[in-house]
């Protein structure tokens, strides 16, 4: 497998430069002079890409009005702005769950109140890429569920696509409302070594996080109030009435205005905070599996009314538990006749079934050849160097440099599973290497990457943290991106796992003109 010449050398300078300390700077006062509140005394900026400063310690322009306001602020009243976020968060109950946590599931999403500001001229290339990955990607999932002329033509093999877990040959020339199939993606993106932008991956099935960028921005704007008149931020909050035109876009034999309900496996569910959150903005039900009937190919919800016909599902349920009758039969969380109702042409289904070959990280190698392919483009926004252990000279390389690579599961989520070989113990390494060698097509590997890091508040100080971004994207009459969406952060010092299951938090993006 070829990769890209120009995005392989960047990511070797880029690994490079994470291994060595040589370029470091300090930060101890703001242009020069002493800052009053002291409050990047002794800022590492480290060996790492900051967002907030240069490598010899100077703030970036598009941050000095940010240290300007900070340095005119007092820690007592940055203490107070803190605890007056972290009431309104609780009391608001914006949550997430953490399986297997002895200390409990339900969690406070933590945010820092450091804000991460993009500069708009930096952020117009990234949306047009992520634009025309979208489109690459929707055709991608038509075609394999269709004439898979991708496969036929040798550009993907077909055993990849086949063998992905969430690949899904029953819907195989099953037609969808507007052939589409991803209306909403998220897609994570890093920045390396000179501030590029790289996709580390794609999450077409079901991405969350959308409600936390939403209560971010409204978060900020309470607790910072005189910051944003100083920035002209780009807004967030069409969000919910632009999810709500593309759910309708796909409401088929509707007279008026489309049911639009939001599908949820239930309160237990992880990113049940947003399922509401959603359903509420943009005014719609939230439902479950049991108050959904389908009669004559037709689904209808129970009302104290009676029975109302649903037009369109904005699905947060996996295909597995979607529908017993088609799918996993012991599931009690899905609806009987549900996909039969959708492909009769009785009703729209967001995201599309099968969208999560996808999402296989396998696959996501081959996205810039699908631009090529389907677009005639070439792609603005670059992969991450990726190795396969389904090629066997591949997999030889990724057995010898265990310990200097990443090795991830192709079809976990989360950063479960994950291995980074060179802060693994020997053991660890070598029980990855077993797994790797049982079952390579479910694995990929990947060099380590100088993620860039931003200024967070941790114990009592400003430090920097390894961050990401995910923007949501969405696809109905047009597609549109979110101007900026979720920054995850590390919280954990050294971390490189942003997940809020694995102890991360996020941080409001502004995207600034």
């Amino acid at each position: 497998m070829g990769h890209d010449d120009d995005s392989s050398k960047k990511l070797k300078q880029t690994q490079n430069q994470s291994q060595s300390q040589s370029q470091t700077g300090s930060v101890s006062s703001a242009s020069g002079r002493e800052s009053t509140p002291g409050w990047f005394d002794g800022y590492d900026v480290g060996a790492f890409y900051d967002e907030m400063f240069e490598n010899d310690g100077s703030t970036r322009p598009h941050y000095n009005k940010l240290r300007q306001f900070l340095d005119a602020t007092s820690r007592e009243e940055f203490n107070n702005k803190r605890a007056s976020a972290d009431q309104s968060l609780l009391r608001q109950g914006i949550t997430f769950t953490v399986y297997n946590d002895d200390q409990g599931t339900e969690k406070i999403f933590p945010v820092d109140l450091i804000p991460r500001i993009i500069e708009k001229s930096e952020w117009d290339p990234v949306e047009k890429g992520l634009q025309q990955r979208l489109y690459a990607l929707n055709a991608f999932v038509h075609d394999v569920y269709h004439e898979r002329k991708i496969i036929r033509d040798g550009v993907i093999p077909g055993e990849f696509v086949d063998g992905c877990k969430h690949f899904r040959p029953a819907i195989a020339g099953c037609k969808v409302p507007k052939d589409i199939y991803i209306h909403v993606c998220g897609t994570d993106l890093v920045r390396a070594d000179g501030g590029e932008y790289f996709v580390l991956e794609d999450n077409a099935r079901s991405p969350s996080g959308v409600s936390y960028m939403l209560e971010n921005r409204s978060l900020l704007k309470k607790v910072f109030p005189g910051l944003f008149s100083d920035y002209s931020v780009g807004s967030v909050a069409g969000y919910p009435k632009d999810l709500l035109e593309v759910l309708k876009n796909i409401a088929p034999n509707s007279d008026g205005d489309p049911v639009v309900a939001v599908l949820t496996p239930g309160s237990y569910n992880s990113a049940y905070f947003e399922h509401c959150f959603l359903a509420r903005e943009m005014g719609v039900q939230i439902v479950e599996g049991r108050d959904l009937i389908v009669e004559d190919k037709v689904v209808y919800m129970r009302t104290i009314y009676g029975l109302k016909k649903v037009d369109v599902l904005y699905r947060r349920i996996d295909d597995d538990f979607l529908d017993p009758t088609v799918f996993r039969k012991d599931s009690v969380l899905g609806v009987p006749g549900l996909v039969e109702a959708h492909f009769s042409g009785n009703l729209g289904l967001a995201n599309g079934i099968g969208t999560g070959v996808c999402d296989d990280k396998l696959i996501y190698t081959f996205v810039p050849a699908m631009i090529r392919y389907y677009l005639d483009e070439e792609p603005i926004l670059s992969n991450v160097e990726t190795f396969l252990a389904s090629d066997p000279v591949q997999l030889k390389y990724i057995l010898e440099q265990t310990d200097k690579l990443v090795i991830k599961p192709v079809n976990e989520s989360g950063g479960y599973g994950i291995v980074i070989g060179p802060r693994a113990t020997r053991k660890e390494l070598d029980e990855c290497r077993e797994r790797v060698k049982a079952d390579p097509r479910n694995y990929i590997a990947q060099p380590p990457l100088a993620l860039s890091r931003h200024p967070t508040w941790c114990d009592g100080s400003l430090e920097g943290r390894h961050i990401d971004l995910r923007p949501y994207i969405l696809y109905g009459k047009s597609i549109k991106v979110s101007r900026g969406g979720l920054t995850r952060v590390a919280l954990k010092k050294g971390s490189l796992i942003v997940n809020s299951s694995q102890g991360g938090g996020s941080k409001d993006t502004w995207v600034v003109s």
